[in-house]
Formats: C-alpha cells, structure tokens, sequence
C-alpha cells in the first residue's frame, strides 16, 4: 500500500493536473481579490453608488419614504419594488460591513455561475475538464465588464442571472428552478422573455411555474409598497427611466443606441419597437434552434442577447448573457475555432478606447456601441455550427514530434496540444492586442516607489563598479556630444523596439508556421517573466538616477521635483527598467535572424542584440545589468518552450505527424471505437507515434499541398 501510494504521488500526468489546478484557482483567487480590493478602497461617495443611496448620515443604510424618491445627491433606486421589499433589511446594516458582505456575496456569485456554465460547456465532458475549466471561467467572468460594473455599483443583476441559468440548462426542469426563474424576472422584468424561451423550448410546466411566480412576487410588492410599485410598472414604464440617463453609454440597448445617435420623440420610440420587433423574430427561433440542438448553454446566451436589445435599459451589469455566446462554435478548422471566444471576451472586457485606436466618429461609434452589436449579431445572424454538421468535429492538424529525453516529464504539454500548423491570422492579432493591452496594464499598475527603486538603482551602480563594468556614464556622454549619433540612438531605441520582433513574427508565419508557433511561446514567456520583474524588482533606470549627471537623450530633462512627474509615472511605470525587454526581444530577434536568415544576412542575428544594447545604455535609459537580466528572460523563455513541447525552438522544419481529431464527434459523425485503428508511424530516427484513423474514411490532406508543414509523413508498415 505503501508502494501504490508513493507510485501514485510520482504519476507524472496527476502531479500536472494538480499543479495546472492548484495555478487556476490561484490565478482566479487573485483576481477575485484584487477587483474586490479595487471597489473596497474607493472612497465613500464614489463605493457602491446603488447601495449607496440609501446611506444616512450616521453611516448606517436607512430607506426614504419612497424607493424612488431622489435623495439630496439626485440619486434614485433602479431596481423593481419587489427588490427594494428583498432589500428592505439590509437598511439597518451598516455600510462598511454591508459593502464588504455585497462584494464577496457578488464574487461567491460569481463563482457559481462559472460552475453551472462549466458542467454545460458541450467540449467539456470529463470532471478533469470540468476542474480545469472552472477557475479559468471565473477568471473570465471577474474582469469582464459586466462583473466589474456589477461589483463597483453593487447591483442585484448577476443574481437574476445565476437563478435563471438552472431552468434554461436542464433537460427537464424542476419546481425549484422554475420559481427560480420567476424570482429572476420578479428582480429584473425583461427576464420574462425566458418564459417564453422556456414554452418554445418544450418546457411548458416550467414557463408556467415562472410565470406564476414572477406574477405573485410582483403582487407582494403591490400589496407591501402599492406607492413605488405604481411609480416604477405605470408612471416609469417598467423602470425605464431609472436608474441613470438612458442615452448612456453603459446602456447597451436598442433604445439606448438610438438616443445616442440624436433620435427623440414619437421616432425613436417607433424605431425602438420596429427593430426589437426583427431581433424577437430573428432571434428567439435561433435560440430556440440551438437549444434543441443539443447546444442549451449557447441557446440561453442567444435569448439573453435577445434581452438585452429589445429590453428599454440593459446596464453594463445587466450583460453577462453576452459574455456566454462565447461558448458557440465556428469554423471548420482547430486553428479557427480560438477566434470567436477571443473577440468576444475583448468585446465584452475592454472598453471602445482600448478596443479601437481610430479616431474617425463612425469607428468610434461602433466601438461604443460593440456590446450591443455583438448581441443583435449573435441572435440574428452568425451561423454558428450544429452538432449535426459534419464541421462540428474540426480537421485534424499536424501535431510535433518531441525529442527523446531522459525525462518522463518532457514534454509538458499532451501529444495532441503541439500543433505545427499555421494558426488562424485573426487569432493571432487578437491575441497580440490582448496581450499588449495586459503587458500595458500590468507595467502601468506596478506601484510608485521611487525611493525603492532609487535605492535598487545604487545597488545596481555597486555592484556594477564591483565588477568593474560601469560604463554608462561614459558611454552616455559620448553619446550626447555627438549630434548625429544622439539623433541616431534615440530613433533606434523609439522606433526598432516593436517594428523588427513584429516583422520577424510575420516572416515565420508566412515561411515557418511551425517555428512561428515556438518563436510565439518564448517571446510570451520573456515578456511576462519581465513583467514579474518589474513588480518584485522596480529600478530607476541611469536617465532618473538623482546625483548623478546621466543625460536623458530621449525625453529630455526629467526634473524629479516637478509635479508633473508624478502624472507621467501614472501613464507609464518610469521604474520598469529590470529586466531590459529591449534587450531581451533584441535577443530573441537575433537568436531567430540566426535560425531562418540566410548565409549572408545571418551577420544581422549578432549585430542587432549588440546595437540595442550600446542604444539602451548609451540613451540612458538601461544599466547593463538590465542587459544580462533581458537575456535571462529570453533564455527561460527557450526553456519553457522545450519544457512544454519537447523540441528545440529552432527546429524550424520539424516532422509534422498528422492526427485525427474523435474527441467531439456530433451525432453519426467522426470515428466511432469499433472502427478505429491506431497505426504505428516511423517518423524519424528514433521517433515514432501512433496515427488513429478510421477504417472507412482516408484522412483529408486537400489543403496540405500548398504548405509543406502540412504534408503528412511517408508511413512503415
């Protein structure tokens, strides 16, 4: 026993699983804390506006004679009477303890939707997947803005969502999850459109059981509060009016778009009904559609998005339905299917500034109003794939081939997840703005310390003259005496930094797909280990260094003392200078020149690193302490890629081994075990895989002629 244990403890694939877990959680714990962190500092008139209304002068929570009378600030109640008869407790709590219950209840919310989503998510199968998927949807879910504009206003939004979702996801409802639902709608009125989804859906018993419920919560709040319910069903139409200006841009609504685009009046109010009208047409058939495909997570997210565009106010809080479309599936090919839930998740979590870089008043529009048209698209137009179609089941791509190694453990990653194909292009360049949007925001977030890094800076300087390799200064000098050379390092150190490791990217992509792959992962790898860097090690670079007479060629003359400094470290983190990711690209650059350039051009690969790294210490802006940290990264990142694929990163022209994909086989689709037959393949010296096919289909290479990675392999019998 002791034996099987110890054996068990040793299972290279379970202490993967467990760490790959253990990073998750830990990875959606931190989120969690550092959004409800976020809400929690805030000062007292800018926390929880919403709860906030109700807040008397002695700091304890108290109602006004009516929940929609305005307070002396203007502010009003926006949810349905029956919410303020729910609420109607909480008025005797006090604030600060009230403001952290609400945050962690809405967090603890949160996580229970992730679950519910996470057993109804169609690929994930298995409760090892279901156990990987939770933590990375929670992950999601948090800093998307519909979480975060829930936990900053303290809303009741997302618990609607998380007492609709049962009753839209089960084969056959019950009686809980049915009143389940009417409370939804009781809380937020234009949820009554499940009802109807429920009916179409073939749950009639449930429809009904919601409806009747939502109908005696309503009358319990007309009976209770006979002055507010009038006010918000009669004289505010359902609300509409509450709870903030409806032309605003957090409305993502039909109506609201309208009003922002300068409709008024009896117009608008007809546009409002026509164009509703179309989505509810268009829309509910194709949730409906979808639900009885099989697909019932993706038909309650296309009915949300039919919600919110037909319902008069859909908050920023009030979108997570939006957020779910993420789950459809498009494209025939692995490589295509990423694209659809990275647009979403950038619709959904970024805002139009970050989103869009145009300043023309027709992009910007549409960036402002991207919520909304991702949710009429998704309901009314995007085809997304059955599971009776034969693309339900993607092409299979030609998979790498790991080097042998001593090692159990390498490769990492399991056979089936080292592509070697081209990947989709659109794909790619999401990626790229989602990953230099957190690059961005993680340097910018990194805490002002300047006299931390001042004194990391002197401890750069001593040990620099301790090894007796303090060049900066002279270098610098020499550098701003010669006019022609000053001009020519700061247009080196402003301009080649993005330009050649983006130029680089593109000719591996285009060439080397393969190697464009590996290239990718260690250049992630450097640039987020040098984010790390920068928030456990912050250094003041040479050019900000007081006492010492470094010139700052790029930027001028910085002046410490001056108060605008303070607001240019806001903009940009001015004490990320360890690791130097100049450097460091500057070197993964070179190390790539050395690999796919030509004979006579490979001269590039040394000269380039080297340049940089004269510019970064001649301009002042690195010590060359933050050189050797730059190449550390890169070299790591190397690592990591063998680690997890179990081949060099310059193997440019790999073996590609090409494998069927049976994991989600639709309905009389794929390959089923009967028939399938695992063929040993010789796919080099020492190399070998198995190649699973079906005994009554040949595997579909129509596209492998034109790019030689997706050849596949000559086979021994």
């Amino acid at each position: 026993m002791v034996r099987a244990g110890v054996r068990r403890l040793l299972d290279i694939r379970r202490t993967r699983l467990s760490l790959a877990l253990v990073g998750l959680w830990l990875l959606a714990a931190c989120v969690a804390v550092r959004q409800a962190n976020e809400v929690l500092d805030r000062p007292e008139d800018r926390r929880l506006p919403d709860l906030d209304a109700w807040l008397g002068p002695n700091g304890v929570l108290h109602l006004p004679g009516s929940l929609y009378d305005a307070d002396a600030r203007g502010t009003t109640f926006g949810g349905t009477p029956f919410a303020g008869w729910v609420l109607r407790p909480l008025t005797r709590a006090a604030e600060n303890t009230l403001g952290v219950a609400w945050t962690v209840a809405t967090l603890l919310i949160v996580a229970a939707i992730a679950v519910v989503v996470a057993r109804a998510v169609p690929g994930l199968r298995t409760r090892r997947a279901r156990l990987l998927a939770t933590p990375l949807i929670i992950t999601l879910l948090v800093v998307s803005l519909p979480v975060r504009g829930n936990l900053s206003l303290g809303q009741l939004s997302l618990l609607p969502v998380l007492l609709a979702l049962p009753a839209m996801l089960r084969p056959a409802p019950g009686r809980v999850a049915s009143i389940a639902m009417g409370v939804a709608a009781a809380l937020h009125p234009a949820m009554l459109l499940f009802a109807v989804y429920l009916w179409l859906t073939g749950k009639q018993r449930a429809a009904a059981n919601a409806t009747a419920t939502f109908l005696g919560c309503t009358a319990l709040a007309w009976v209770t509060m006979p002055h507010d319910s009038f006010t918000y069903w009669v004289h505010h139409v359902a609300g509409a009016g509450l709870g903030g200006d409806a032309d605003a841009l957090s409305n993502q609504s039909l109506h609201g778009l309208l009003l922002r685009v300068g409709l008024s009046g009896p117009l608008e109010i007809a546009l409002v009904v026509l164009l509703s009208a179309a989505v509810l047409w268009f829309g509910v058939p194709r949730a409906v559609a979808y639900a009885k495909d099989g697909q019932a997570l993706l038909g309650a997210a296309l009915a949300g998005c039919v919600m919110v565009a037909v319902s008069p106010v859909s908050w920023q809080h009030q979108q997570l339905w939006i957020l779910f479309v993420a789950v459809a599936r498009l494209g025939a090919r692995q490589t295509d299917r990423m694209v659809w839930p990275v647009a979403v998740f950038m619709i959904m979590t970024f805002d139009s500034k970050t989103l869009v870089w145009n300043k023309l008043a027709a992009v910007r529009t549409i960036a402002d109003n991207g919520p909304l048209l991702l949710a009429i698209a998704s309901a009314c137009a995007v085809p997304f794939i059955t599971r009776a179609s034969a693309k339900w089941s993607p092409r299979a791509m030609p998979q790498g081939v790991a080097d042998t190694s001593r090692f159990a453990w390498i490769p990492a990653l399991p056979f089936g997840w080292r592509p070697l194909s081209r990947p989709n292009l659109l794909l790619e360049l999401l990626m790229i703005r989602v990953g230099y949007q957190v690059y961005s925001f993680i340097r910018a977030s990194v805490p002002d310390q300047r006299r931390v890094a001042e004194d990391h800076g002197q401890q750069i300087i001593d040990l620099e003259k301790f090894l007796h390799i303090d060049v900066e200064r002279g270098l610098n000098h020499f550098v701003a005496e010669i006019g022609w050379l000053q001009s020519s390092m700061n247009f080196f150190y402003e301009t080649f930094h993005f330009i050649v490791p983006l130029t680089i990217l593109a000719i591996l992509y285009v060439r080397k797909p393969a190697a464009y792959r590996s290239a990718r992962t260690v250049l992630s790898v450097a640039t987020l280990t040098g984010l790390v860097g920068f928030w456990l090690y912050p250094l003041a670079p040479p050019r900000l260094m007081p006492g010492y007479d470094y010139i700052d060629t790029v930027h001028g003359v910085q002046d410490l003392n001056n108060p605008d400094f303070g607001a240019l470290t806001k903009i940009s983190n001015q004490y990320a200078a360890m690791p130097s990711l100049h450097v460091g690209w500057s070197l993964w650059c070179g190390l790539m020149i050395l690999a796919i350039a030509p004979k006579g051009w490979r001269w590039l690969g040394l000269l380039y690193p080297l340049s940089t790294t004269i510019v970064v210490m001649g301009t002042a802006n690195h010590w060359i302490m933050d050189a050797v940290g730059g190449a550390a990264v890169v070299t790591l990142g190397f690592l990591v890629q063998y680690l997890l694929t179990g081949r060099s990163a310059f193997s440019v022209d790999p073996v590609a081994v090409p494998v069927a994909d049976t994991a989600e086989a639709g309905p009389g689709e794929g390959i089923g075990a009967a028939d399938a037959i695992s063929t040993p393949v010789t796919v080099g010296a020492g190399k070998s895989a198995v190649i699973t096919r079906s005994s009554e289909s040949k595997p579909d290479d129509s596209d492998s002629r034109d790019d030689p990675d997706k050849r596949p392999v000559s086979r021994k019998s």
